[in-house]
């Protein structure tokens, strides 16, 4: 696997390296080794997978706040979505920047997110799906988020005619650093 940290300190987009033949390939999506050799937390105790019918569903921003924070490692198993995370880390030297990566079921690409980082996706094919690792379990009351179009942030989303967000999303607050 090739990993490449992001602008984001210890955010990292990791390319897998398939063998391939005439048959198709195979690759390694994961090797707890591997990520700890690079310094990236491995011991996922949740999976969960995100199904989106159609295009430009939007998802986020979420985070799970202490002592619950939570890692991810996420890939896009089917179609292709415009995945943002923002470094909410109030004494990382990133904190309050963000970075958008295009995650499909074809470049295979996966993204590794840290603790302390808001995590959203705007869906840029109908039928897109997302695997996700999480480091903690999820913990209703420690669910946080912050809105997909704060101007403290700036993301700059993809056009489309029509963006599907949740109620649940449309009311996280603007950020503030006590969030």
């Amino acid at each position: 696997m090739i990993f490449t940290e992001a602008k984001l300190k210890g955010a990292f987009i990791i390319e897998p390296e398939p063998i391939k033949d005439d048959r198709g390939f195979f690759e390694r999506a994961w090797c707890k080794r591997e990520f700890e050799e690079h310094g990236i937390a491995s011991d996922f105790v949740q999976a969960n997978i995100s199904f989106n019918k159609k295009a430009g569903t939007l998802r986020g921003m979420h985070y799970q706040v202490a002592p619950h924070q939570e890692a991810k490692l996420v890939r896009c198993t089917k179609g292709a979505v415009y995945d943002v995370i923002i470094d909410l880390r109030s004494g990382s030297i990133t904190y309050k920047q963000w970075i958008s990566v295009e995650l499909s079921a074809d470049n295979y690409r996966l993204l590794y997110i840290p603790e302390g980082f808001a995590h959203g996706f705007q869906t840029l094919t109908d039928a897109a799906e997302i695997f996700y690792l999480h480091s903690e379990y999820f913990v209703p009351n420690a669910s946080a988020g912050v809105r997909w179009d704060d101007p403290e942030f700036g993301i700059d989303w993809p056009e489309i005619k029509r963006r599907i967000i949740s109620g649940k999303d449309m009311g996280w607050p603007l950020y503030h650093a006590d969030n």
